[in-house]
């Protein structure tokens, strides 16, 4: 059994964050645990060809951590997670670290006022568990870690090389094969063109186009990254205007009319730019407002499915039949590959049925009309539990790392003033953070805006996983919690496990 004060679960970029925000608190009594073998969440697992971000690398990045050799714009998937590691060593956090330590199970141990973590190959109290026990359980598990796999006819017979986006075979041999890939998402946009290039033909499934806007960019020459390593507030000064250039794109993507129409022109006209063929052109137009769907950066996309080397199927994959992919409006493919990019459970967290708060309440089962929390961050009925990357704490216009950012600090100012009471959120001030966001983002075009997207849980109809503001909106409103939301409690409750 390990004893902390403080556990968290999951080594990407929650998890490092709120752990330096810990260390540089004064906090040393904690524990990282991390599934896999080494840290860097999705940028550990997704290795795909072309992968990258489409958040500027400067402020793709920990504020306390500039990093001024970032090989160009946008990082490589292999760069951030170099960068994770590098973040790990300058914090110190190699003793904090746990590797192939996955949470098997969590409960609240109302007698002891502490969490209980399972990490071990037992089951929970059994042989070959091994127990974390901690008086603070933070989960930063991520919003984009479980692969969502289409439930597709026959899609288990299929004979060739199978996998999901993020869980790449780099062991199939695909140059020169027939590849299948069925979605035209974030990381379909970045892997057709790569595909592209080297298969003999890829056939792409679209269920519905996406709103693809210039990617841009430049790579740093060894002049400018030894520009940036001598002289700093260059960095920094580049990190504030990145930082002004997304707050102000959070109008186009929420439903600022006049903004909108500006953005949607900016892509209408790339994709006129791109794509001779009319008919191409207006497959690959979206029919519902811009910014309603994650809008995708890509200057490669387009071009490659309007090439010899790619065939657009614009209906789904309906079933499969050995090595023949049928859709949905009956015509059949042959391919020798198939690829899912078809995305992640985010609404509905895998990790929620493993936690079990006060009263044998799962998070999921608290969670089963959508993902709810005070502050984005802490939830009724699970005391001492902080969530960070959970509800309404991703942004749809700017970097996620901000969000963790402000996240972390509220847990440290949290525990700061916890004087070893169990905190115990106060439900209404749970449901009245919940009103707020739906108020806030019932004029959104992420709810009035004509599709479909993994932003809106559809079992409530709520915006669920995006902040419906701006990172300065999200930082003031978390420096307004004054500790009323926490019930009144004894100043000391429960004993040491």
């Amino acid at each position: 059994m390990t004893r902390v004060e403080v556990a968290i679960v999951g080594a990407g970029f929650a998890g490092i964050g709120v752990a330096s925000a810990l260390r540089r608190s004064g906090r040393d009594d904690f524990v990282l645990l991390e599934r896999a073998a080494s840290v860097g969440g999705t940028w550990r697992d997704n290795t795909y060809p072309g992968i990258a971000c489409d958040v500027p690398s400067h402020l793709y990045g920990f504020a306390a951590h500039p990093n001024p050799t970032w090989s160009g714009t946008y990082a490589r998937g292999a760069e951030i997670h170099a960068y994770l590691e590098h973040v790990v060593d300058a914090e110190g956090l190699r003793d904090r670290l746990r590797l192939h330590a996955p949470m098997r199970w969590a409960g609240w141990d109302a007698e002891h006022g502490v969490w209980r973590i399972g990490t071990g190959s037992g089951r929970e109290g059994g042989d070959g568990d091994d127990v974390v026990v901690a008086d603070v359980l933070v989960l930063t598990c991520g919003r984009l870690t479980e692969p969502t796999i289409p439930r597709i006819a026959g899609l288990e017979t299929f004979p060739g090389p199978l996998f999901h986006s993020a869980r790449w075979d780099h062991s199939a041999d695909l140059a020169g094969a027939r590849v299948g890939v069925v979605g035209t998402g974030a990381s379909a946009v970045q892997i057709v063109p790569e595909l592209a290039r080297t298969a003999a033909h890829v056939t792409l499934f679209q269920r519905t186009p996406a709103w693809i806007v210039p990617r841009g960019g430049d790579a740093y020459s060894d002049a400018d990254r030894a520009r940036f390593v001598a002289d700093p507030a260059s960095l920094e000064a580049l990190r504030a205007d990145l930082y002004a250039e997304g707050e102000a794109r959070f109008a186009s993507r929420s439903g600022d009319s006049a903004a909108a129409a500006a953005a949607e022109a900016v892509a209408l006209a790339h994709l006129e730019r791109q794509v001779a063929d009319p008919a191409l052109r207006a497959a690959l137009t979206p029919d519902y407002a811009f910014g309603c769907k994650r809008v995708l950066l890509s200057d490669d996309f387009y071009p490659a499915v309007a090439s010899d080397a790619v065939s657009l199927v614009t209906s789904a994959l309906a079933g499969v039949e050995a090595s023949a992919l049928v859709a949905s409006d009956g015509t059949r493919h042959e391919v020798d590959a198939l690829v899912l990019a078809t995305g992640f459970a985010s609404t509905r967290q895998p990790y929620a049925e493993l936690v079990t708060g006060e009263d044998g309440v799962t998070l999921a089962e608290h969670w089963s009309e959508g993902m709810t929390a005070f502050a984005s961050t802490v939830v009724a009925g699970f005391p001492n539990l902080f969530v960070l990357n959970g509800p309404n704490a991703s942004l749809g216009h700017s970097s996620s790392v901000l969000m963790i950012e402000e996240q972390a600090g509220y847990v440290t100012r949290v525990l700061d003033g916890r004087a070893g009471r169990v905190l115990r959120v106060d439900p209404a001030a749970e449901r009245t953070y919940t009103d707020e966001i739906a108020r806030a983002a019932a004029s959104t075009r992420w709810m009035t805006g004509g599709c479909r997207n993994w932003y809106v849980d559809e079992r409530s109809g709520r915006l669920a996983l995006l902040w419906p503001g701006t990172v300065d909106a999200f930082r003031e409103r978390l420096a307004r919690a004054d500790g009323s939301e926490f019930l009144p409690a004894p100043a000391l409750e429960g004993s040491p496990a």
